[in-house]
């Protein structure tokens, strides 16, 4: 009955390829688009708003939810969590939410120095929690961070596995530093076997989850069509998957996506890492999430600069009792500072690009 029950679903793929293909395509080309430089300091007060925006948005989120909002006003910008956004199963404590605030804060910040602003970011504590960015009149300054904004991208293929130059690694360290969050750079192979270790309990206990199954189904777009219509989501072809309709995805995804199948995928994309980037924040509140996203979006865009991939590895603080123990093994102190992310880093191939929401759709 398996057998048979896997004749048919192939069958069916077989018959969606030549349409996916050619929505894919279309997928690409609306996010290539959305990626397009502005004309940077030549634009008028409002336009330059709207601009700093959408270089913002292209920043990374928890399953691609875009979880933001953006309130503008004449010399500042409000960026505020969309609740409705949030991912409760892999995300109770909403800490990569505002860690997505935080990547959302460092690109819109990198893009003012670009368009002839000073950007300065501050976290308010009252209600859900916002980051106002004050804004004034400064020497368009396009660092290649701002440049990097729009090629950035958490790339989720294999990597080359050779090891870095101890100049890139002091870049990436540079970047990933800020203030209360450092990010600890893992070179060695033992360590990285271990880092595998965590990736591979994490992973299996989130699989055997069904609330967690069942949020990462929601925000998977299977189809490039689906992907298109949405502007969000985990689309298929990021990690190298083709892209079929979520009719014959989601029972192709019970047959094929298992813990042995993705356990041994992770096993070999974390080996053919030139390392694992852990970043960690000193106090375990949101105005440190927001700056570890900050830290991490630098360590991203300095990486994309100097040609590095990387792709986000969070099982091992997503499932809490497994990030105590990882924390333990990091040497960091019970109810001390938190292991916030883990990424793996390395040279490979570009891949897909991930879509976006239109601008207007996340002002508010």
């Amino acid at each position: 009955m398996v057998l048979r029950r896997q004749v048919v679903l192939a069958t069916a793929a077989t018959a969606t390829t030549l349409g996916a293909c050619s929505a894919s395509d279309r997928a690409q080309q609306i996010a290539r688009s959305q990626r397009q430089p502005g004309v940077a300091s030549s634009l008028e007060a409002a336009a330059r708003l709207h601009e700093l925006v959408r270089y913002a948005t292209l920043a990374p989120s928890s399953h691609n939810t875009q979880c933001w909002q953006f309130h503008l006003q004449e010399k500042s910008i409000q960026i505020r969590p969309d609740l409705s956004r949030r991912c409760p199963a892999v995300d109770p404590d909403d800490h990569h939410l505002f860690v997505s605030l935080g990547c959302a804060t460092e690109n819109l910040v990198q893009a003012a120095r670009a368009l002839g602003l000073h950007a300065e970011a501050e976290f308010a504590v009252q209600g859900a929690g916002a980051i106002a960015v004050q804004l004034d009149a400064r020497k368009p300054i396009a660092s290649p961070l701002f440049q990097a904004i729009s090629e950035r991208q958490c790339t989720r293929g294999d990597y080359d596995g050779q090891a870095l130059a101890t100049d890139e690694l002091r870049l990436l360290e540079q970047a990933g530093t800020g203030n209360g969050v450092h990010v600890r750079l893992l070179t060695g192979r033992p360590a990285i076997e271990q880092v595998a270790d965590y990736v591979r309990v994490g992973n299996t206990a989130q699989m055997q989850d069904p609330a967690f199954m069942r949020e990462l189904k929601d925000w998977l777009r299977f189809g490039a069509d689906e992907a298109i219509r949405t502007g969000d989501g985990l689309s298929a072809a990021l990690s190298g998957n083709p892209s079929m309709p979520r009719w014959l995805g989601r029972p192709m995804m019970d047959l094929f996506f298992t813990p042995k199948s993705e356990n041994e995928r992770y096993t070999r994309q974390i080996r053919n890492a030139a390392g694992i980037a852990v970043f960690i924040s000193e106090v375990n509140d949101k105005p440190h999430w927001v700056e570890a996203g900050r830290c991490y979006e630098r360590f991203a865009l300095q990486a994309t600069a100097l040609g590095i991939r990387n792709a986000l590895l969070n099982q091992p603080v997503e499932v809490a009792a497994i990030r105590q123990q990882f924390a333990a093994w990091l040497g960091l102190s019970p109810n001390g500072p938190r292991p916030d992310l883990v990424v793996r880093f390395g040279r490979g191939p570009t891949m897909p690009m991930s879509l976006r929401r239109p601008v207007e759709s996340v002002l508010r």
